[in-house]
């Protein structure tokens, strides 16, 4: 009975916002009933004694509501509660709301607001998710240009496992520029110049067009490059004169016949454009590597349809392959054909590594063809994405570490390493992540969403939805409104060039000359409370030809001795 008893308790207590809504409502009612007749009462007599007739009692709107005052607002409001408790009882697809009207709303406004409640309450200034407090807040005081120094001493716990500095040298060198480049494409007819901090892969339709205009113009003024994402070149891009790096995926978008494949003349006539300083074919990026993706037909605007060469009517799809070629020696006659389409600009590919035996294959075909593509980017499973599937961007493609050490050693081992460019992507904000990356064998790095935050992004998540509070990654005119382009151009150029100051500043401090200078010698990490190891003691290093010469491919790590022998250069499969 007791039991019995407390049931009825708890049905009282979940349905009590409901039950107070309704007597809020007929409480309201109530008076208003009340009110109302007292006052036809008081009117009438009014009337009467001034010798008015009985008919002259109409009483205007805004009196009414005057008089009624409190009595009508809680009605309203009572009425309004009650309505939505009364909808939440018979309603079917949220069990909380039919054991909880109207209190369970509570549940979802929670949910609602708890990442930014999160964000800027709880959250760690280290805790990265996917950036953390800290990184956001340097990206942002380079890219305004207020002072990023720090009283008082590091946040970081230094003893904590994974924590990385860089050796410093007691005979510091003197650097008087810090527009470090590196060469792409040498020997090639148009061979360039790039810096080693570059923005990475976002198209036009992922961000907005004063997104894009935004980092073109900031890239002209720090003369280093932006690529355009798989959405192609807009006009956008073409405003200010910014260096481009032209993406080619499987979509083709500016360069396809209708049918999807890929048009060569197309091809020539934009990539023959002095703006386009570099191609590169996307196999596949870290945030969803093997997935492709699809812009519904309601989201492709005229502008992005012209871009992209599709019609404006329908969806716009990137297959997960390419059709153009279909194996690694396909590729690499591909990339020949790009280079010789665009008059011998520098080409080469960018991919999340996947199964090594199938980037084995593609080594191989180098080898055996005499192809090579110019550079390689080598995207990191880490990197970030308009949208993506969580399994994809959780748990499929190699960490941007794994996948770079097994591109720069593989490379190495077959003799190749000095004649290809290797890029790098995936969370490269400071000048210490540049720093790594370039120890771990990139030649520079491209950055994506540390140039969004430069553009203003508050990591509000809603990339997706078209909503996005600042007017980055948003088709709606009125956000886009948000993003005034002068103004972010400037932080776009002042975060570039700032970094680059602090990059300038540890390599001087290391005792070198160039970033590219920097080795897995220099990188220290904290293996555990009592140790520490020099980066170049806890990578795999092949040493140079080691691939091709068979005592010594016996002495390598697993994955080098077993899938080596097996890689084929005419197929991707074993």
């Amino acid at each position: 009975m007791r039991h019995a008893f407390n049931e009825h308790i708890r049905l009282l207590l979940r349905h009590a916002a409901l039950g107070l809504s309704l007597l809020a409502l007929l409480i309201g009612l109530a008076l208003c009933a009340r009110d109302w007749a007292a006052f036809m009462e008081f009117s009438a007599d009014t009337a009467g004694s001034a010798g008015l007739g009985s008919g002259s009692t109409a009483v205007p709107l805004l009196q009414v509501l005057g008089l009624l005052g409190w009595p009508l607002w809680l009605a309203l409001v009572g009425g309004v509660l009650s309505a939505i408790g009364l909808r939440d009882l018979v309603q079917t697809r949220h069990a909380v709301l039919r054991n909880y009207p109207l209190l369970g709303h509570l549940r979802f406004l929670l949910e609602f607001i708890r990442p930014e409640i999160r964000q800027y309450f709880i959250e760690g200034e280290n805790e990265a998710a996917p950036f953390s407090r800290a990184q956001r807040s340097l990206v942002y005081q380079r890219a305004k240009g207020v002072p990023d120094n720090r009283p008082f001493g590091t946040l970081l716990d230094v003893s904590r496992n994974g924590h990385e500095w860089i050796n410093h040298s007691m005979a510091p060198t003197r650097i008087d520029g810090q527009d470090f480049r590196v060469l792409i494409g040498e020997g090639r007819k148009r061979p360039y110049n790039a810096s080693v901090y570059n923005i990475s892969a976002m198209s036009f339709g992922s961000l907005s067009a004063n997104a894009i205009l935004a980092l073109n113009a900031g890239a002209k003024r720090g003369g280093f490059a932006h690529d355009t994402g798989e959405g192609s070149i807009s006009a956008h891009h073409r405003v200010h004169g910014g260096d481009l790096i032209w993406q080619i995926a499987s979509g083709y978008f500016g360069c396809r016949h209708p049918d999807g494949r890929f048009d060569p003349q197309s091809f020539a006539a934009q990539a023959r454009d002095p703006q386009v300083k570099l191609i590169e074919v996307k196999l596949s990026q870290g945030a969803k590597p093997g997935h492709g993706g699809i812009l519904p037909a309601a989201k492709v605007t005229a502008e992005i349809a012209a871009a992209r060469g599709v019609p404006q009517d329908q969806a716009c799809i990137s297959p997960p392959a390419h059709s153009a070629f279909s194996s690694p020696l396909g590729l690499l006659q591909f990339i020949e054909q790009l280079r010789e389409l665009s008059g011998g600009k520098p080409v080469g590919f960018k991919f999340c590594v996947g199964h090594p035996w199938e980037w084995f294959g593609i080594v191989k075909a180098m080898l055996e063809s005499g192809i090579l593509p110019d550079f390689i980017v080598v995207d990191g499973a880490e990197g970030g994405t308009g949208a993506s599937p969580l399994e994809f961007s959780d748990h499929v493609g190699a960490p941007l570490q794994e996948g770079l050490l097994l591109v720069h050693n593989t490379l190495k081992g077959a003799g190749l390493r000095g004649r290809i460019r290797v890029g790098a992507a995936g969370k490269v904000v400071s000048a210490f992540d540049i720093a790594r990356t370039l120890a771990m064998g990139a030649d520079w790095c491209n950055a994506a969403r540390g140039f969004m935050f430069a553009l203003g992004c508050i990591q509000a998540q809603a990339c997706h939805t078209g909503h996005c509070p600042t007017g980055v990654t948003t088709q709606d005119p009125l956000r886009q409104r948000a993003l005034v382009v002068p103004d972010k151009a400037e932080r776009v150029y002042r975060f570039h060039h700032n970094t680059m100051h602090a990059l300038k500043e540890l390599v001087q401090a290391a005792g070198l000359r160039h970033p590219n200078e920097i080795t897995a010698h220099h990188i220290v990490r904290r293996v555990n409370e009592n140790d520490v190891r020099l980066l170049s003691n806890l990578v795999t290093q092949l040493e140079e030809g080691a691939l091709l010469d068979p005592v010594r491919l016996d002495r390598l790590h697993n994955v080098y001795r077993y899938y080596w022998p097996r890689a084929r250069s005419d197929r991707f499969t074993l």
